[in-house]
């Protein structure tokens, strides 16, 4: 029977897992037993010496393999609090890691509302300056800057007056004439006026607005028009007389304008 050598030992422990470490072990053991315990004709072939060696080389050799052993279950001790400890670790990058991507989506969240209350304000702001902010017109030959708030109250008064509401278009009128007084609608303005006031039978202040008017443009397109509107007061009055030097006044003067063929109408109505 031939006994496992010490470097034999070695190379196997070297070379098998855990498990092998064990069974190395119990052989060995089982062999130091079956020398003790033969007979001594079964191990006479071994000389006192020789027997002695290689107990003691048997002896070393479970020796280190305890010692390798228990080196091995240190080390796997430590293997297995550090991988613990890099579990824990894991566990804990998870968590934060979970509450940065929270964190994350909070913050995109933030950014899109702001993105969104942004483009709303800058959109209100741009409404609020397109209100405000003045473009240059031609109204009837009467250039000049009006804003869009200008432009729609002119034209709410003018759809009064049109829908019938001339106690309504005269308010309305009034107030735009005395809030833009250099408006290039300011002409229109006054004419309407002076026939909102023919509508309600305010025959004298209808003939004063359209004298005013004709007075600072004398050369509007509606200044033959307020000569008509003035002649139908100066008839609503009685004063046919003076009606018929008005429409005479239209005709001379305007004689190619469409209220020109009005007043030849109207002067022999007169008749």
């Amino acid at each position: 029977m031939q006994l496992i050598s010490s470097q034999q030992s070695s190379q196997t422990i070297l070379g098998w897992p855990y498990l092998g470490l064990l069974q190395v072990v119990l052989i060995n053991s089982i062999l130091l037993v079956l020398l003790i315990l033969l007979p001594p004709p079964a191990h006479a072939i071994f000389q006192d010496d020789d027997a002695r060696k290689q107990i003691n080389v048997l002896t070393k050799s479970l020796t280190d393999l305890n010692k390798s052993i228990t080196s091995i279950t240190d080390e796997n001790k430590t293997n297995q609090r550090a991988i613990l400890v890099l579990s824990n670790a894991n566990e804990s990058l998870k968590s934060e890691n979970a509450a940065l991507k929270g964190k994350v989506e909070e913050l995109e969240k933030t950014i899109e509302e702001l993105q969104g209350g942004l483009k709303s304000y800058f959109k209100e702001l741009n409404d609020r300056l397109k209100q405000i902010e003045p473009e240059m017109v031609d109204i009837e030959g009467i250039k000049g800057p009006i804003t869009p708030i200008e432009k729609q109250t002119y034209e709410l008064a003018l759809k009064e007056f049109q829908d019938g509401s001339a106690s309504k278009a005269e308010n309305l009128l009034n107030e735009f004439i005395n809030k833009y007084p250099n408006s290039p609608y300011s002409p229109l303005a006054n004419y309407w006026l002076a026939n909102s006031k023919y509508a309600n039978k305010d025959y004298k202040a209808s003939i004063t607005i359209a004298e005013n008017l004709i007075k600072r443009y004398p050369d509007h397109p509606r200044t033959p028009e307020a000569l008509i509107t003035i002649a139908n007061c100066q008839i609503e009055t009685g004063k046919k007389a003076d009606a018929r030097k008005t429409l005479e006044s239209i005709v001379k003067k305007y004689p190619t304008s469409k209220s020109a063929s009005t007043a030849v109408t109207m002067i022999i109505a007169l008749k």
